[in-house]
């Protein structure tokens, strides 16, 4: 018989050797038990699982038994037993915190969800925020035509900042809706990494003036003076000897300006009596005598074409409270999302209060859209049915849970 010491090296190596599955079940049992009924499993089950798995007859009452106890080498069995059980509950124990942590449904939209990375954060004003700059060359959008190289160069040379806590889907929706305002594009694609770095796909401005007149608008042009600053879908009113008419600017150029509201990206359109084309962006005029095209009703058309000279007057848009509503529920981390009701989902033929969807998935819904239109702060006894609308407000995880259940 060998020394303790050495009987009990020898346990731990045994105990290491057959220990290795019974860890791994261990593992498997904790995490799984944690990632789909958020359960956590007693530690001294599973050890004593473990250790029936790694052979022992009778699990933990192998140390009591006699043939083990006054077995020779009772030392080296019953310190593997002991080891057995510790690395059991060990592996568990991780299992259990992976189990709580990792991601309950990992795709593509989850990677697209992540946010931009510290390094790339600045203070701006009090704030965080980061800047997004465009790598690479600007690729056309097929389908399209291609992009006039001052174009190209111009969006290849901006920085765009954004709020530090957006994530990086809503840092391309947002860039994607900028780049259509500031530079009138088509179509653009917009794919941002972690390090802040965008690339775009883009596709030209549609050439013609009909494009930026609404349904049932009509767009007229007269001799004015223009204030400075004005800029493309500024609201203004328009004073004549006869009338007051209100419209949306479609373009505007002030006389001996060699810049202009609106003016055609492709050289190709451009008059050639006119000025060089203006630096692509968002121009605003230069003040003064100009010459001003905006978008009026059809009653308010005869009025404008009577008047030799006009005087223009800006309207402001007034407060947008919603846009503050929504910064505030993002800093409390909330979202909003729209959702439509899928057959035999959790919502289909129940009422929100059945359904108890606040106490259920943690979100509020704040909206359900009807036949005869949209219902806000719809109550208990609403009925939803499949194909329905409604929107929620919660917390990212708990919008992503609600959506695999009813949408």
């Amino acid at each position: 018989m060998a020394s303790l010491p050495i009987e009990i090296l020898l346990g731990i190596y045994l105990g290491l050797l057959v220990g290795v599955i019974p860890a791994l079940a261990s593992w498997a049992l904790g995490f799984g038990f944690k990632y789909f009924t958020g359960v956590t499993l007693p530690g001294f089950a599973v050890a004593v699982l473990a250790i029936a798995l790694a052979g022992v007859s009778g699990g933990l009452l192998a140390l009591a038994d006699e043939s083990i106890t006054k077995a020779p080498n009772a030392e080296r069995i019953i310190t593997a037993i002991v080891l057995v059980g510790m690395v059991s509950m060990y592996a568990h124990s991780k299992g259990d915190q992976m189990g709580a942590t990792f991601p309950k449904r990992l795709s593509f939209q989850g990677l697209r969800d992540k946010t931009l990375s510290a390094d790339v954060v600045e203070r701006f004003g009090g704030r965080d925020e980061v800047r997004i700059r465009v790598v690479g060359e600007v690729a056309d959008m097929e389908g399209y035509p291609p992009l006039s190289e001052p174009l190209r160069a111009e969006i290849r040379g901006g920085e765009w900042t954004f709020p530090a806590d957006l994530r990086i889907g809503e840092l391309e929706a947002e860039m994607e809706r900028r780049l259509k305002t500031e530079f009138d594009l088509g179509d653009v694609a917009v794919t941002i990494d972690e390090q802040g770095r965008a690339t775009v796909v883009a596709a030209p401005p549609f050439s013609g003036l009909s494009k930026r007149v609404a349904d049932g608008r009509h767009a007229v042009s007269v001799d004015a003076l223009l204030p400075t600053g004005l800029a493309r879908n500024d609201e203004v009113t328009v004073l004549t000897t006869d009338a007051q008419v209100r419209g949306t600017v479609v373009s505007a150029r002030s006389k001996g300006s060699e810049t202009s509201v609106e003016t055609p990206d492709d050289p190709e359109l451009a008059d050639d009596t006119e000025a060089p084309p203006a630096p692509v962006g968002a121009p605003t005029t230069d003040g003064g005598e100009g010459r001003l095209t905006i978008a009026v009703n059809r009653t308010d058309v005869q009025p404008l074409l009577r008047s030799e000279s006009a005087k223009v007057v800006v309207e402001p848009r007034g407060t947008r409270r919603e846009y503050e509503l929504v910064s505030l529920l993002r800093r409390a981390g909330n979202r909003f999302r729209r959702f439509t009701v899928r057959d035999d989902g959790a919502l289909d033929g129940t009422t929100l209060g059945e359904a108890r969807v606040r106490e259920t998935y943690g979100v509020a819904v704040v909206a359900v859209r009807e036949q005869g239109g949209w219902r806000l702060a719809p109550r208990g006894e609403t009925t939803i049915e499949a194909g329905e609308e409604l929107y929620a407000v919660g917390p990212h995880d708990e919008l992503d849970a609600f959506e695999e259940a009813v949408a």
